[in-house]
């Protein structure tokens, strides 16, 4: 059996879970987040936990056990308390501006980048040079990172670009004569 699924999810306070013969629907105060399911794993609600288990003995149903458990563990985390990832732009003239639910990014180019954000998504500017970017399901907030740095991503050797704010850079050395 998933060493991680033989750990129960429990539910904090103002959160819960309804289980259907198909999917699993988490609602917290953040909103609420489901989940199709496979008839590899079972799950029960036992007060105000979770537990998973693989339905059969099969390799398949034992590795869907955990990544079904993480998956659940993330909408709970998600719904009582929500994601952030945070970006930093490095560079001269770089600019970053959230307007309602687009994201202006003036990063060097001859015209400004403007990313709409998806449904559920919010992004913020602290500062012209940071971006954080908010939701409630993980797997989106970490894909909208993910494609806004994918505009400039950091360069080896001055290391300017867009860079998640814990990211390290390891910067190159340049050419020696």
């Amino acid at each position: 059996m998933s060493r991680i699924a033989k750990y129960p999810v429990a539910l904090p306070s103002g959160t819960e879970a309804t289980i259907t013969a198909g999917s699993i629907t988490v609602k917290g105060p953040l909103g609420s987040l489901t989940q199709q399911l496979k008839g590899d794993v079972e799950i029960k609600l036992d007060q105000g936990s979770l537990t998973f288990a693989a339905a059969d003995s099969s390799r398949h149903a034992k590795a869907m056990s955990g990544t079904l458990r993480a998956i659940v563990a993330n909408m709970v985390h998600g719904v009582s308390k929500g994601f952030e990832r945070k970006l930093a732009l490095v560079g001269v003239g770089y600019r970053a501006q959230a307007q309602g639910d687009a994201l202006n990014l003036s990063l060097g180019f001859s015209h400004p980048v403007i990313h709409k954000m998806p449904k559920g998504i919010k992004a913020e500017t602290p500062s012209q040079t940071e971006i954080l970017i908010k939701g409630i399901d993980r797997q989106q907030v970490g894909q909208v990172a993910a494609e806004v740095r994918a505009y400039r991503p950091p360069e080896p050797y001055k290391g300017k670009g867009v860079r998640y704010a814990e990211e390290v850079i390891v910067l190159k050395e340049t050419k020696k004569k």
